[in-house]
């Protein structure tokens, strides 16, 4: 949270001073060819894949050469972003995801691709999955191009449903449902060494893994959900929703605990076969695919009342004093079209934006896990978004750190949870942009 917040701080007062139109982390070499930065952080194969685009873009391109530079994660993507643009030098191009980006867009420190979409060639706006589009426009203008549109799912092991006898996650499926099944495969210390021998299920205690529950029980996490101003989530579907996730740590008892999950992260535990079910974005899909040892697909999330999933989604977004926004531009037409999304897409991280990819083999590949990776296609209609205002980042830190404490150590009523969210939020809420 530091991290994000003194990058916000450096980025105000970048913007702030106006700038000079000297932007740009690239440079023209001698013969006319234009080297421009890209930033972005991901797993090992996902980098790889960027650089796989890179390369064949240059190919292609041979007046344009890409610089990936390799953030460590989005922390560090952050720090590195606010760095750039308070000295007059941020990349020229870079990925971010929507709950990111909006503190880049409310201070207007990005170049609006809306204008370069619609004179495009290569790219049209009905190409592309109206929600991941929708996450990044700003006042009507299309702002950054998004080049996926993943959801959040539920991750199972096949093998261990299968050799309990328990039913297959499937479409529509409850969350009572869920919550039996995280209690049958569920399995206590057996040999005495303190340590549970498998958990039924991971979930993270975060805000964004509540929110979609919260949504399918027909409840509001906010008073606006256009402009919010505050946390609301006092109505009784909300109020229940909040209880059954809390349940899951104080009542099911099939997650982590703190010290579990600070000792090992859930999709570690999973991997490794030490937990049935676990969720997350497609995000974990290069690392799953290097299991071995046994059987795993995906399921849509349980519904309470109708299917709901939360949007997941990275854009490449333009600097609006970049010196080479045209080459730059012409990378994201490569990236996120025809050519390129199938590189990113065979590397497992996303589902593409560009749907007649996301809806080829290169996407849904029956030779390559998951075996129901229709899913994620499937969820589109169903997919909800947080707000973009500028303080989002800050935000969503600082509801996490109450979520922890009502989860992990201090077992509170739902009402006191959300009257803490609302009181802890409030001064964020004030200060946003758009």
């Amino acid at each position: 949270m530091v991290a994000v917040a003194v990058a916000v701080l450096a980025l105000a007062a970048a913007c702030g001073t106006g700038g000079d139109g000297g932007g740009g982390a690239g440079g023209t070499a001698s013969g006319g060819t234009a080297t421009i930065e890209l930033l972005a952080f991901g797993s090992p194969e996902e980098l790889a894949a960027y650089r796989q685009v890179a390369d064949a873009f240059e190919a292609a391109n041979p007046d344009v050469r890409v610089r990936l530079a390799e953030a460590a994660d989005r922390s560090d993507l952050a720090t590195r972003l606010a760095a750039g643009f308070a000295n007059g030098t941020p990349p020229d191009l870079f990925l971010v995801n929507f709950r990111t980006y909006g503190q880049y867009a409310a201070r207007g420190a990005l170049a609006p691709v809306g204008p370069r979409l619609a004179a495009s060639d290569v790219l049209a706006v009905d190409d592309l999955y109206d929600p991941a589009l929708a996450a990044f426009q700003r006042d009507g203008e299309q702002v950054c191009l998004p080049q996926n549109i993943s959801s959040l799912v539920v991750y199972y092991n096949v093998d261990l449903f299968e050799e309990a006898g328990v039913p297959l996650p499937e479409p529509g499926w409850t969350w009572d449902d869920m919550v039996a099944a995280a209690a049958a495969l569920d399995l206590p210390d057996a040999d005495g060494d303190g340590l549970r021998e498998r958990h039924g299920l991971g979930v993270e205690p975060s805000f964004i893994r509540l929110a979609p529950f919260v949504w399918s029980a027909g409840g509001e996490l906010f008073d606006d959900e256009v402009a919010p101003t505050r946390i609301t989530m006092d109505d009784p579907a909300s109020l229940q929703a909040l209880g059954d996730f809390m349940d899951l740590w104080w009542v099911h008892d099939v997650v982590p605990s703190e010290l579990e999950y600070e000792a090992e992260d859930n999709e570690s535990r999973f991997a490794n076969g030490r937990m049935a079910m676990v969720m997350g974005s497609r995000r974990s899909v290069p690392f799953f695919r290097t299991i071995d040892g046994f059987t795993w697909d995906v399921a849509p999330l349980p519904v309470h009342d109708e299917p709901v999933t939360l949007l997941h989604s990275d854009a490449y977004c333009l600097p609006a004093d970049g010196d080479h926004q045209d080459q730059a531009w012409r990378f994201v037409e490569f990236a996120v079209g025809p050519e390129g999304a199938p590189i990113v897409a065979a590397s497992g991280r996303t589902v593409p934006s560009l749907r007649s990819v996301a809806t080829s083999p290169a996407f849904l590949d029956p030779d390559q896990a998951p075996a129901s990776a229709q899913v994620f296609l499937d969820a589109v209609p169903t997919i909800r978004s947080t707000p973009t205002i500028s303080t989002w980042p800050e935000i969503e830190d600082t509801a996490d750190l109450v979520l922890e404490v009502a989860l992990w150590r201090e077992r509170k009523a739902p009402e006191q949870v959300v009257a803490e969210l609302d009181e802890a939020t409030r001064d964020a809420f004030a200060r946003a942009e758009g």
